[in-house]
């Protein structure tokens, strides 16, 4: 399989560079020195010190330190973790040569439930938490104002990470997956396309913090300024009086994304707290100008429009009385249009806003997605790597998902493509088979909805899937799917921005040229250091708030970061057909555009 010979590589250098408007001596250079992405190549200088030092896993983690006060403890940097072979689907013995020959396919990230908050919008509704930080959990975290900090970071990692740290090869793109914005604001939709996008962000909607943890009344919720009287100051959660005035004191920068990213629906931006339709009495109280404090405003305004007793003079009542603060259990704060609650047209068309690097425009969606209402997709991600994104999302009650029908058949149909196209595919959802048998409907709804059993016997048809990338349980957590002969293909679940670890991963697709295909994945900390300064700045902001997940008592978190076996893993397969077809050089002009773009990123950073 011959590269390109040297005519040819300055005439694809030349071409590229122009077309991308980048140094055809940078990129030349970059590439020769990248080793087309061919592990064990000898690669020069700048690319393999790039790659030396780019921040992962795989030279440090971050783990629970000593305990401070009461149960609250620190975090320390930890040892690095290695790759781990797996060769559940696989079947037999790895050879040893494929260290030596492989070359990489893909390298892609994959970001999912990264819940961007804005932690003083009215409709949050917090204080469904109730008073055990025990139910609703995922209603309100301590380090709630600090997710467009911990967003900006984790996007700085992935930006550092732009060249991969097991082949060098260049990023191709990054997908993902779903639970982006937490309670269907507007405003936290566009936050998240922005730091993906390379936008900064201001926090700042009001003069001072106004939001529950800086009101005394709200004494079960976590209060920087005194976290005395409550669950979290009787656990040892620390005196920070700086820190809510700091989460808004400047807007947060971001580096934003180094390659085109993609996106498919969570829970999240279905259903409110992932589980309840919206009302339009939420859909007031999200723009007004009163916030509650305690469960029971919440329960009975808030919530009231799903009572079957509440009529329409008494939401009319209760409109009044929150609007001349005549309700007990609520504060005054700034009212503001630009949190809107947004619909599932809405989530689309947003996505639509975006700059054009590094794109590409709708993030998946297309115009045929806004004008049929279909909230499903596919792309190529490269000339031999087929992605579909899915909507897994149940639009009536509960936060787990399954399959439309609709869907099932399309994909159905367009696997039978790809596998006649030789095209290797990953598909992308929300939710995984652990959470995939929700089959809630609306009466009269006929439309069969497919749960993980049936689905994975159906992806385990097409020897040409070979990944399945999702979210929603907050955890690292890889499963083996194994057909009856001898096909199979691997689903890798990251864990989320909002929860700790707060991490999520970089996966890359590598042939062996013996037959075998690995999937590894290797998983990010976000940028910010383990231990938190005292400062303001966004990288401060962001390890103080992994820090305060990692105190989360009620949720386990240790146990999202998953077993070595869900970490730094190299997962094993058979080929679905000949990759000699892959020539060469087609691989090395693919590395080329990906290349120029990320020079395109690198010349924004400087």
């Amino acid at each position: 399989m011959p590269a390109l010979s040297r005519r040819q590589f300055i005439a694809a250098v030349t071409a590229v560079a122009a077309a991308h408007s980048v140094s055809a001596d940078l990129l030349g250079a970059a590439q020769a020195g990248g080793a087309s992405g061919v592990s064990g190549g000898a690669a020069s200088s700048a690319v393999a010190a790039a790659v030396e030092r780019a921040p992962s896993t795989l030279e440090q983690t971050i783990l629970q330190g000593a305990v401070q006060k009461g149960s609250y403890r620190t975090l320390v940097a930890g040892p690095g973790e290695p790759y781990i072979p797996r060769l559940d689907v696989l079947g037999r013995a790895a050879s040893p040569e494929r260290v030596a020959a492989r070359r990489s396919l893909l390298y892609l990230g994959h970001l999912s439930d990264m819940h961007v908050i804005d932690a003083q919008s009215p409709g949050r509704i917090e204080p469904m938490i109730v008073q055990n930080h025990a139910a609703w959990g995922s209603a309100f975290h301590p380090q709630d104002p600090l997710s467009p900090h911990v967003i900006a970071s984790m996007v700085k990692s992935m930006s550092d990470l732009r060249l991969s740290p097991l082949t060098g090869a260049p990023m191709s793109a990054a997908i993902v997956t779903g639970d982006s914005a937490d309670m269907h604001s507007m405003r936290e939709l566009r936050w998240y396309i922005d730091l993906l996008d390379g936008l900064e962000v201001d926090p700042k909607t009001s003069k001072t913090f106004e939001g529950v943890q800086a009101w005394a009344e709200a004494v079960w919720a976590y209060r920087p300024g005194d976290p005395s009287g409550g669950s979290f100051g009787d656990y040892g959660f620390p005196t920070l009086p700086a820190l809510l005035d700091q989460s808004i004191a400047q807007p947060v920068p971001s580096v934003g994304l180094p390659a085109p990213w993609y996106t498919v629906y969570g829970n999240h931006e279905t259903l409110l707290l992932g589980t309840f339709g919206l009302d339009s009495q939420l859909r007031s109280l999200a723009v007004g100008g009163q916030k509650s404090y305690s469960l029971e405003a919440t329960a009975s305004l808030a919530l009231g429009g799903y009572a079957s007793s509440t009529s329409p003079l008494q939401q009319g009542v209760d409109a009044l009385g929150l609007a001349l603060g005549l309700r007990p259990g609520f504060r005054s704060v700034p009212a503001d249009a630009g949190r809107a609650l947004f619909d599932q047209a809405a989530f689309m068309a947003e996505h639509f806003e975006t700059q054009p690097a590094p794109g590409p425009v709708g993030h998946g969606f297309t115009e045929h997605n806004l004008t049929s209402g279909e909230s499903w997709w596919k792309a190529d991600l490269t000339p031999w790597v087929r992605a579909f994104g899915l909507d897994t999302c149940n639009q009536v009650a509960g936060p787990d998902g399954a399959v439309p029908e609709s869907q099932f058949v399309w994909l159905r149909g367009e696997l039978e493509k790809a596998a006649a196209e030789n095209k290797l595919v990953l598909v992308f959802s929300h939710h995984n088979s652990v959470t995939l048998e929700n089959r809630a409907q609306r009466p009269g709804q006929t439309e069969k909805l497919y749960g993980a059993e049936e689905f994975v016997a159906m992806l385990l048809e097409f020897r040409v899937v070979v990944g399945w990338l999702n979210g929603h349980t907050h955890l690292n957590q890889i499963l083996a799917h194994k057909g009856s002969t001898g096909s199979g293909f691997w689903e890798v679940t990251t864990a989320s921005c909002i929860d700790f670890p707060q991490q999520q991963q970089m996966v890359e697709l590598v042939d062996n040229r013996d037959g075998t295909l690995s999937l590894f994945t290797t998983v990010v900390d976000h940028a910010a250091h383990a231990t938190p300064g005292s400062g303001g700045d966004y990288l401060s902001l962001a390890s103080r708030s992994r820090e305060l997940a990692s105190n989360d008592w009620a949720e386990t978190p240790l146990m999202r970061r998953g077993s070595a076996l869900d970490r730094n893993t190299e997962l094993l397969l058979r080929a679905p057909f000949d990759l000699s077809s892959i020539s060469d050089a087609a691989l090395e002009s693919q590395h080329l555009v990906e290349r120029a773009r990320l020079l395109q990123h690198e010349q924004g950073l400087s």
